[in-house]
């Protein structure tokens, strides 16, 4: 997260709250990743984090590289699968499920994709405006960030859930306010505002569950 490693800890800490209790909302296999996504932006600003312990000298487990490609590997690669499959299991309507598939493949690709630069080519990890910068030069290109942001969000559009597009909205909001301000620490300052609104997901559980509960009164 932006400012410092004390802000990421407690950003961490926020969600990893929020996101334990939407985990406890999910009642079924296939709602449990999607569940699980604040609980990753919790360990993802966790991780963030300790780059910028790194980042001062002040680490004790690992090195600043092995955290910072930790950190890409999440905000780069998993990431854009994440969230079409996290999306595409809750599905009810087979017609939604079927138009989120071409994110779903697209997101696989860039996975292998990601991964390829990251291992290929020395991820550059730096201070500027209070913002991690990662620049890493096999992932930095239009064409990636086009397809990140097609894959993120717009699976998120497909949804017959009014909260998970709701979410999509978001999501393609920060994005585009993020790359007009903060081109240069798009991967940090993105994924610091996605775990804030991933509190959405909650929402989303809450209002399915009360919806059950109601209907199963009415049919007693």
């Amino acid at each position: 997260m932006c400012f410092s490693a004390s802000a990421s800890f407690t950003s961490a800490a926020a969600v990893a709250v929020v996101g334990v209790a939407t985990v406890a909302r999910s009642n079924h296999p296939k709602e449990w990743l999607f569940a699980a996504v604040p609980l990753f932006f919790a360990w993802h600003q966790f991780n963030e984090g300790m780059v910028w312990l790194g980042l001062h000298g002040d680490l004790g487990i690992g090195t600043l590289d092995d955290w910072g490609f930790v950190y890409m590997l999440y905000a780069q690669a998993l990431l854009p699968l994440l969230m079409p499959l996290s999306v595409w299991l809750i599905e009810p309507d087979k017609q939604r499920g079927r138009r989120i598939l071409p994110f779903l493949a697209v997101g696989a690709v860039l996975v292998l994709y990601v991964l390829w630069a990251l291992l290929n080519f020395d991820t550059h990890i730096g201070v500027r405006d209070h913002s991690v910068v990662y620049h890493n030069p096999g992932t930095r290109s239009i064409v990636v960030a086009a397809l990140y942001i097609v894959v993120t969000c717009g699976a998120l559009f497909f949804s017959g859930y009014r909260y998970i597009v709701m979410l999509g909205v978001l999501n393609l909001v920060g994005l585009s306010v993020v790359l007009l301000i903060k081109q240069y620490a798009f991967t940090s300052v993105w994924c610091a505002y996605a775990a804030v609104i991933s509190v959405l997901i909650y929402g989303h559980f809450y209002r399915r569950r009360r919806a059950e509960a109601h209907g199963a009164m009415l049919e007693h």
